[in-house]
């Protein structure tokens, strides 16, 4: 199997605890916290280790929070390829509200990395990026790295492998659909993220499949996934479009959701998977993530629970 790299810019160390009413004045006395590593590819790397395989997580770690992140990472086996940065790596944490389910999510922004900091990051992809293997770009970009930075790692990786995964937002994101020089193997959007590139709503799946469509025949990705919450998700190749969806799903935190998704999508990808098959994993996986504690992940039983549900059609 093909090796596999993440790549996490902004990673985090990830509390979720629960009260047992969340009301505004009064102290609110919380549950014992999880604490667990966070950030997008930090994610994606165990949701695939979760899932039977195995890929290196790249991320750029800071101050004492960062040595946290890597000790968490270490305690679950993930191997680790840190890049040292001056800015403490950053908390997030989320709190659920026992009386009736909602859940509060509060992230805060990482520290902006320096030009030297931005330029050694993409050095340390350039020098480890796998040969003919996968590189998935997951979660937020710092300040510092310029909207560029996503054409600036499909150059970087250019002389080992074209097989470049991206799932992130705002400038980079807007950056690279709206002037792709080469395109990559998939990027992942959301609704909200569609909603704003292409300026109008998503409100049927045939908005998101055209969309989609759009971006693969302009050159930005071999293959769009773009997911519809509850509804399920599409993908559009270019030769082939697809919608996939699961049953039911008991929802008890998002959290990681879209970051398994991308893991066990890519796995299966890395595995000699058909594009479809590997939507129809990234949906179970996903799943398996709604039903889990807090900051907590997809595991493999629960997932093969969910493929054996999940059915995927041509559109």
């Amino acid at each position: 199997m093909p090796d596999i790299l993440t790549i996490t810019f902004n990673p985090a160390v990830d509390l979720a605890t629960s009260v047992e009413n969340i009301v505004a004045g009064p102290k609110l006395y919380c549950k014992a916290p999880r604490v667990d590593p966070g950030g997008g590819g930090v994610n994606v790397a165990r949701a695939i280790h979760k899932l039977g395989g195995r890929a290196t997580a790249l991320v750029a770690a800071g101050g004492p929070m960062g040595e946290k992140l890597l000790r968490l990472l270490a305690d679950e086996d993930v191997p680790t390829h840190p890049v040292r940065v001056r800015g403490e790596t950053r908390q997030s944490f989320a709190v659920t509200d026992l009386s009736n389910g909602d859940q509060f999510r509060f992230t805060v922004p990482g520290h902006p990395l320096s030009p030297a900091e931005a330029a050694q990051l993409v050095s340390e992809i350039a020098s480890i990026a796998p040969m003919n293997g996968y590189v998935v770009q997951s979660g937020g970009i710092p300040p510092g790295l310029g909207d560029a930075v996503l054409q600036r790692i499909l150059d970087a990786i250019a002389p080992r492998t074209d097989k470049l995964i991206i799932d992130t937002s705002k400038g980079p994101l807007a950056r690279f659909i709206a002037t792709p020089k080469a395109p990559a193997l998939v990027l992942r959007i959301d609704q909200k993220e569609a909603t704003i590139a292409a300026n109008h709503p998503m409100n049927t799946m045939n908005d998101s499949l055209n969309f989609a469509s759009s971006l693969v025949a302009r050159g930005v990705a071999r293959m769009v996934v773009m997911g519809r919450g509850a509804e399920g998700s599409v993908m559009v190749t270019q030769t082939a479009r697809f919608f996939c969806r699961t049953g039911p799903v008991p929802v008890r935190s998002v959290i990681g959701a879209g970051d398994s998704f991308v893991g066990a999508m890519t796995l299966a990808l890395a595995r000699g998977e058909t594009p479809d098959q590997a939507l129809r994993w990234g949906v179970s996986a996903a799943s398996a993530t709604v039903g889990t504690e807090g900051t907590d992940l997809c595991d493999e039983t629960q997932t093969r629970a969910y493929f054996a549900q999940c059915r995927v059609v041509t559109v």
